[in-house]
């Protein structure tokens, strides 16, 4: 029999409910549409998810609208809490659930990447992060702070910078700029030997972890070897990195006496958003901050957000302190302190102090958390207002009845009349709707002749909305002069929509033309009008521009490709699945192409020749 669940009998969900198992996992739970809404972990399944469920529960109104949604539910099994909130971790990054609190666009932020897993490491910026063996520092949300810390790090620790693929076993004939200009050690010439390469890498993973003392200490202890060897050049360039690393030392404030190694942690929330403050104390000095916004979080549920961050932000950090330092008390404490434990490899504790040195350090994390927080809606309010003030200067500057709500581009992208395109951009309310972009192969024009080709668009775009009885857009924009815009106003005219509003943006000075004017309209330089219709003119060549060089790379691939004696369909596809393009086909050898299925070693040979006789040095 279905009981009733918040108003609504489903008897799906109940079954559900009913075969939970007791133990430990995480849960997924779906709307009507089988999007992943919500995603927890749970120490018992069966006992967490059914009291979503209870209505003697007080549940919160974001808990009681997310179970109004619940239309179906799924679980994985794990054999550990600590394995359920990893896999929890995962599993909301994977699905970014409307339910779940989130790092706002946390795919964005940059990491400083150390490939420890190849022979000679690089240092550089990334903003993706593997399972691949490396190592990651961050993440962070300043980029400029990132480039100039590798900017320094390169100064300091001339580490390669090069993609090449360097082991132990291959290496270079020749060394590039970077080592004559003092910015590489030439591991590729062999210049360095691996373990003193391998020496400044561990250097660097110090410096990132703010172990600027640790480091110091290490760099002495190496001036005072080579010292004593009488080895006087490199022990000169020792004592500068060691001073470099002092002044960088000497600006970082000291926070706690006891040279302690420890993250401090605060909140401050506004709405649904949140800004999380890290404060990084290594060694008792303050040595970096950064700031997080977080979404879908309640001023009421603080201990969640928090939660949420931890989970999130140590998932794919590097170095762990020994000692974190919260704002409150959460719940999920001793699990999360057994996972950190894991990562670190010793304990981690997290405090909640009440007095004191540390009490001021969480206090002080509020503060600019607070601060952090009001300056991001600022400017996020300033930025969603600019593209409404574009909207409402067109209107006034272009005379128009209405807003332009609903803004639609055109472009022709072309080269003397081949494989010619036209693009279609769409904006609604000063930004785009790339759902609604639409691109146009030409049909009925040969040869380069704009004018006509955008007759052709118009009349096939605007042809269809009149004959489905469909909403014309407030404002249509044409790139190009007077010429197009005449073009498309015998269309219009045609469709019987000539009252529709419709514009010409010349490139060159950024001329507005309208039909029955003969002078064009200037739109101020600084206006956020003009800023609107060159987005939306961009635009419009981007997508034009892209889909041309599609079709005429397609063109002249599958042209060149056929040319080839003996070579057909079957084969051009076999050589453009395995090599990916035309360019890597033409770089290929007679053994490569061998390689293929459907190639022998003469049909190789006949390609080979063939491409290298027909294309140009």
């Amino acid at each position: 029999m279905a009981i009733k669940l918040w108003g609504v009998y489903i008897m799906k969900l109940e079954q559900q409910l009913d075969n939970l198992p007791n133990s430990p996992g995480v849960y997924l739970m779906q709307n009507k549409s089988g999007q992943v809404i919500y995603v927890g972990k749970a120490k018992s399944l069966r006992k967490r998810v059914r009291s979503y469920f209870q209505k003697s529960r007080n549940h919160s109104l974001k808990t009681k609208a997310l179970v109004k949604r619940i239309s179906d539910l799924d679980y994985i099994l794990t054999d550990s809490e600590v394995e359920a909130l990893i896999l929890e971790a995962t599993m909301i990054k994977k699905y970014n659930p409307k339910f779940n609190i989130r790092l706002k666009d946390d795919k964005t932020y940059p990491y400083i990447k150390i490939t420890t897993n190849e022979d000679y490491p690089r240092v550089f910026m990334t903003r993706i992060v593997k399972k691949d063996g490396a190592k990651y520092f961050g993440p962070y949300t300043n980029v400029n702070a990132v480039r100039k810390t590798l900017k320094l790090l390169r100064d300091l620790f001339p580490l390669r910078n090069c993609k090449k693929k360097l082991t132990e076993q291959k290496k270079e004939e020749r060394a590039c700029l970077n080592y004559h200009i003092e910015k590489c050690l030439g591991p590729c010439i062999e210049e360095i030997p691996s373990n003193e390469y391998q020496n400044m890498v561990k250097e660097v993973q110090l410096f990132l972890e703010g172990k600027q003392q640790d480091l110091i200490k290490e760099l002495e202890g190496q001036m005072q070897e080579v010292a004593e060897k009488r080895d006087f050049e490199i022990a000169a360039e020792l004592r500068d990195q060691i001073t470099a690393i002092k002044k960088i030392t000497k600006k970082q404030k000291m926070v706690s006496p006891n040279f302690e190694d420890q993250d401090v942690i605060a909140t401050a929330h506004e709405d649904d958003l949140a800004c999380v403050q890290i404060m990084v104390v290594r060694n008792g000095r303050l040595v970096g901050e950064e700031d997080f916004i977080m979404e879908g979080t309640s001023i009421e549920a603080i201990d969640e957000t928090l939660t949420a961050f931890l989970k999130q932000y140590y998932m794919n950090t590097n170095y762990i302190p020994k000692e974190i330092l919260l704002e409150i008390e959460i719940e999920d404490k001793e699990i999360i302190e057994d996972w950190l434990n894991e990562k670190r490899g010793s304990r981690v504790h997290l405090k909640t102090p009440q007095r004191g040195a540390k009490k001021e350090l969480v206090n002080m994390a509020q503060r600019n958390a607070k601060y952090n927080l009001k300056d991001y809606l600022i400017k996020s309010d300033y930025q969603s207002r600019k593209p409404l003030k574009g909207v409402s200067q067109l209107q006034t500057y272009l005379d128009l009845d209405k807003p332009p709500i609903r803004v639609e581009g055109f472009d022709i992208s072309n080269i003397q009349g081949t494989d010619p395109v036209a693009s279609l951009v769409v904006f609604e309310n000063g930004r785009p709707k790339k759902s609604d972009y639409r691109r146009f192969k030409i049909k009925t024009v040969e040869g380069p002749n704009d004018f006509a080709m955008m007759e052709e668009v118009v009349q096939r775009r605007y042809s269809r909305l009149v004959n489905e009885g469909q909403q014309m857009p407030d404002l249509i924009l044409i790139d190009g002069g007077k010429g197009q815009l005449n073009f498309a106003l015998k269309i219009l005219d045609n469709l019987g929509v000539a009252d529709q509003p419709i514009f010409g943006l010349a490139k060159r000075e950024e001329e507005v033309f309208v039909k029955d004017r003969q002078n064009p309209i200037i739109l101020p330089r600084d206006s956020e009008a003009l800023y609107l219709i060159q987005r939306i003119r961009d635009e419009a060549h981007r997508f034009a521009v892209n889909y041309h060089r599609k079709l005429r790379s397609r063109r002249v691939t599958h042209s060149m490709l056929d040319d080839i004696p003996g070579i057909g369909e079957k084969r051009r596809k076999s050589l453009l699945k395995y090599f990916g393009s035309l360019d890597k086909i033409r770089k290929a050898s007679i053994e490569e192409l061998g390689e293929v299925h459907g190639i022998s070693q003469k049909m190789a040979t006949t390609i080979y020749n063939y491409l290298k006789e027909h294309t140009r040095p």
